[in-house]
């Protein structure tokens, strides 16, 4: 187990919920949303927090296990399953009302980026409160269960390892063709590496620095020209 990251609470539904938040060096900036791994609200998802508040976003990331993480994939798997799809839809409902309610985002609506488990869930967010995401970034992720994907009226840019044992191509194809051809303004990146091959933290020994700078450099020159 590693310590959860938190500083901020936040209303979920009829409860609340707890994140991450960092502020951009000027102090405001538009909204982004981070979206963990299954491995919980970890350092390596608070440093991406980080990251994009340096790039100038004010960024949050909810803790959807509520202060459990772990290294452990078997013990992520369990989490992840176990993670009550509801419960988490209320909490990214609330952590995007949240950012967009406080007083140091500047944007009319939000990013959401997120990765593995998250990178789901961003596409599951995006078609289930519309405009309130302006663009949505998933790495290495698709949703489970069936959500109305041509529902999202957010860009999407997605981006996909081609030796991912985990997500395979021929399934992110068809999500996005699927997208596009509902109107959705959706395209993504494959690179040759393997699943989660931006977590610097390695725990899969997947992490490809090239490939993980490429990506990033996409990802947010792609936040910045969309949320605002």
């Amino acid at each position: 187990m590693t310590e959860p990251q938190q500083n901020v609470t936040f209303p979920s539904g009829a409860g609340e919920a707890h994140g991450y938040l960092e502020l951009p060096p000027s102090g405001s900036g538009a909204g982004v949303v981070v979206i963990q791994e299954w491995w919980g609200l970890t350092s390596h998802i608070a440093d991406v927090t980080r990251r994009l508040a340096a790039e100038g976003f004010v960024a949050l990331a909810p803790d959807l296990y509520g202060g459990v993480t772990t290294h452990d994939a078997g013990e992520a798997n369990t989490l992840m399953s176990e993670l009550p799809e509801d419960r988490a839809a209320a909490d990214l409902a609330g952590a995007v009302d949240f950012l967009l309610g406080r007083p140091e985002t500047t944007s009319a609506a939000v990013g959401a980026i997120g990765f593995c488990m998250g990178g789901g869930f961003v596409l599951s967010l995006a078609s289930q409160v519309g405009t309130k995401v302006a663009a949505a970034v998933p790495f290495y992720g698709l949703p489970s269960g069936s959500p109305d994907l041509t529902a999202i009226r957010a860009v999407v840019q997605g981006h996909y390892g081609a030796l991912d044992d985990f997500v395979p191509l021929p399934a992110v194809g068809e999500a996005y063709a699927a997208m596009t051809a509902a109107g959705v303004d959706a395209e993504f990146f494959t690179y040759e590496a393997g699943h989660a091959f931006y977590n610097d933290e390695n725990l899969l020994g997947t992490y490809d620095e090239a490939e993980a700078a490429t990506a990033w450099s996409r990802a947010v020159a792609f936040l910045h020209a969309n949320v605002h």
